[in-house]
């Protein structure tokens, strides 16, 4: 399959609460719809951040041809939104590059306009974008002292039920966005495919929908483990979770504050912390146990793909039934899931590459890395109630984490979160 030659950027269009999105790969034309309940966009700070999300959505019609050419049109771009959309294009992208066998570096961006600045009003009430896993309620329940209002995407497609039973566990107010992607345009063709940094769509959707409603502030619920890459690949590390990480934090704040100012605030909750230290804290929170769902096989944007259940044998169903073992019981953890991933032999290769001895590199999903993975066996392979699975300990015996099990509960790195949300 050969390479597109252009992807153009030809325009945003705003009517009621919805913008449009139109981009042209050669001579393929492509419209992405999204509707932000709550916005007025003749509001100028509002277009300028859909203008922001318009240019990182794109990236989803771009990976059908890798254009060597991105054309920005007369879109406003500024310093920090082009360094957001390089990074978006190069490293966001660096998955689905790495499994087509397709390097971009002769990738050039070309056109563009300036960016003006416009004032929001700050607020200290928090939007916290809810999934309806062990992350999101976790920050959910630790800001409970503040101000806040779950933000919820949903596709055209309808509504996720198992986010939406655990977002009602929460008893907070939702705004919403509702995502219209091309997909008919995207399946008429044999065209490239992969992992788009989606996360950063949604982040960005986040602040556009705060800003129209009043909040000064978006949560994340992003760990620190997102940071690290599962592999190297020509000189470059290659992260499934790159819209999660660290960098991809700091690059879209930039963009951010280059358009709506500083005082606005992008942080994840969870920065500095491991997704052992999330577990930990989701084990006290009890009302969410048979609700949540981390499995992503329920959240398909078409609706008769959705699994109703936990699937039990996807790398996110072992790695979450795997952190979360040292913090409940056995049988507990059974009936949440209605299955045990860890004790399944089919499912002892996945686990290997979780915990880091596999043959394979860590899985291309939203997993930690393997210190945590590995400190998590250990800790449970000779705890009476596993005795019975001795693949677990003889797994344990292999594996050598550079941080303990304790150390891993501690504070890991930086974090960006004001001090005005921590109690």
């Amino acid at each position: 399959m050969n390479r597109a030659a252009r992807f153009t950027y030809q325009g945003l269009e705003a009517a009621g609460e919805t913008l449009t999105g139109r981009w042209l790969l050669d001579d393929v034309a492509f419209a992405e719809t999204v509707t932000v309940a709550g916005a007025d966009f003749t509001d100028p700070a509002q277009i300028a951040l859909g203008q922001l999300w318009y240019l990182i959505a794109g990236l989803s019609y771009y990976k059908a041809g890798a254009a060597t050419v991105v054309d920005l049109g007369t879109t406003p771009v500024g310093t920090a939104g082009l360094a957001l959309l390089r990074a978006a294009l190069f490293d966001g992208l660096g998955e689905y590059s790495f499994r087509n066998d397709l390097p971009l570096d002769d990738v050039v961006f070309v056109g563009g306009s300036a960016v003006t600045s416009h004032t929001v009003a700050a607020s200290d009430r928090i939007l916290t974008p809810f999934g309806g896993g062990i992350d999101s309620c976790v920050t959910v329940t630790s800001l409970a002292h503040l101000d806040q209002t779950l933000f919820v995407m949903s596709p055209a497609s309808g509504t996720f039920a198992p986010l939406e039973a655990t977002a009602a566990v929460t008893g907070l107010p939702v705004q919403r966005v509702t995502r219209h992607l091309d997909l008919a345009t995207l399946t008429s063709r044999p065209f490239f495919n992969g992992h788009v940094p989606v996360t950063t769509m949604v982040t960005l959707l986040a602040v556009l929908s705060a800003v129209a409603n009043g909040q000064g502030a978006v949560a994340m619920s992003n760990e620190h483990s997102s940071s690290a890459p599962n592999l190297q690949w020509r000189g470059r590390d290659i992260n499934h979770q790159w819209s999660k990480s660290l960098v991809a934090e700091e690059l879209i704040a930039a963009a951010v504050a280059e358009r709506i100012g500083t005082d606005f605030v992008v942080a994840s909750f969870l920065r500095n912390r491991s997704e052992l230290w999330v577990a930990q804290q989701f084990a006290a929170a009890a009302t969410f146990h048979h609700v949540f769902r981390s499995c992503n096989r329920a959240f398909a944007q078409q609706h008769s793909a959705r699994a109703t259940q936990w699937c039990g044998t996807c790398d996110k169903c072992l790695f979450i039934h795997l952190i979360l073992a040292p913090f409940f019981e056995r049988q507990e953890l059974a009936s949440i899931f209605g299955s045990e991933p860890l004790i399944s032999p089919e499912l002892l290769p996945a686990l290997e590459s979780l915990v880091g001895i596999g043959l394979e590199h860590k899985p291309f999903e939203c997993v930690g890395d393997p210190d945590e993975s590995a400190a998590a066996l250990v800790e449970i392979a000779h705890r009476p109630q596993w005795a019975d699975s001795p693949a677990l300990a003889a797994l344990a015996a292999r594996v050598q984490p550079t941080r303990s099990f304790a150390q891993l509960l501690e504070p890991q790195g930086v974090s960006r979160v004001p001090a005005s949300w921590l109690r």
